[in-house]
């Protein structure tokens, strides 16, 4: 008979399990995106998160029912493991009805309400004042919910970063602030725009608890993020969380990323995939991982599928939901 520490030694290689299939779907999923777009099908501009994908997995596995997000224009990942199905998002992608914004938003502007994201948003850091309304509204209603805003590094530099972590700290709101720290800032690398390398003393002035995670681990992601999510139920304030990550692909596709070393992405790619770091820690057969793999691929291609059936939406819609 299994004892409980084995029972919890298994409950816990099931759950990393089920992160790694979540972790591995994002990725297969982005880069069926990316291939759609550089053959053409996909309009606008593209921002993936490869390399990311345990920060979004862990952040939202540790979400319970009634938390809501606000994401970045790199949003593929936070909206899918907030639980969009990828035929909703790919077919926002190809503009289709079906999508999760009905074809109004694009990649940049993922919303689903109905499952707690509150939006990408095209502009850096637009998230976070929303974010604290969001988990105002939470506290004056006597709700046991937590508004959570993901964004870059970059976005730490402007006004309503400082203007709403004040104010979450001021009025302790239940609100978490995760930085996904790729030290990139679009193409900027951290030392030309950060004065500091320790990126949790930027929640210092406003007195608010903070910690760093490494972005690369998706059980440490998950575990900081269950405590802070708690302080933040709990009603002993906001947190601030700097998850340590990498970016493995440009800014945008197509970024020729002349602002770091062409060796880098190959080292990191070798000694810092998440997905190949859980991979290894769970020791999978490779019948396992083939299988894993195959399930992936086939949700990514079947989203494209559907999106490409999809419905195109009415020229005389254009300015519908348009407000001035």
């Amino acid at each position: 008979m299994a004892t409980l520490e084995e029972k919890g030694q298994s409950a816990s290689t099931e759950r990393l399990k089920e992160f790694l299939r979540e972790m591995l779907l994002i990725r297969r999923f982005e880069e069926k995106v990316e291939e759609r777009f550089r053959a053409g099908e996909l309009p606008g501009f593209l921002h993936v998160a490869i390399g990311q994908e345990a920060v979004a997995v862990g952040v939202c596995r540790a979400l319970e029912e009634g938390d809501v997000i606000a994401s970045t224009h790199r949003a593929h990942g936070h909206t899918i493991a907030k639980g969009t199905h990828p035929n909703e998002v790919m077919a926002e992608l190809y503009g289709k009805v079906e999508g999760t914004s009905h074809g109004y938003g694009g990649s940049m502007h993922l919303y689903d309400v109905e499952r707690g994201n509150l939006g990408a948003n095209a502009v850096v850091g637009g998230g976070l004042p929303g974010i604290v309304g969001a988990a105002l509204a939470f506290k004056l209603r006597g709700e046991p919910r937590v508004a959570v805003a993901f964004f870059g590094d970059g976005a730490t530099n402007i006004g309503t970063f400082h203007e709403s972590l004040n104010l979450a700290q001021l009025w302790m709101v239940p609100a978490v602030f995760v930085c996904e720290n790729n030290r990139y800032a679009e193409s900027t690398p951290a030392k030309q725009h950060l004065p500091i390398e320790d990126m949790t003393k930027r929640a210092e002035a406003y007195g608010m608890t903070s910690m760093a995670v490494d972005g690369q681990d998706v059980e440490a992601v998950y575990e900081a993020a269950r405590k802070a999510l708690k302080q933040a139920r709990d009603g002993r304030g906001p947190v601030f969380v700097v998850a340590d990550c990498v970016r493995l692909s440009g800014h945008y596709v197509g970024d020729p990323q002349v602002y770091r070393p062409k060796e880098e992405i190959l080292e990191l790619r070798k000694s810092r995939d998440p997905i190949e770091l859980l991979r290894a820690r769970l020791e999978l057969a490779d019948e396992d991982w083939e299988e894993m793999d195959r399930e992936a691929t086939r949700i990514a291609e079947d989203s494209v599928e559907f999106a490409k059936k999809g419905t195109d939406p009415r020229p005389e819609d254009a300015l519908k939901n348009v407000y001035a």
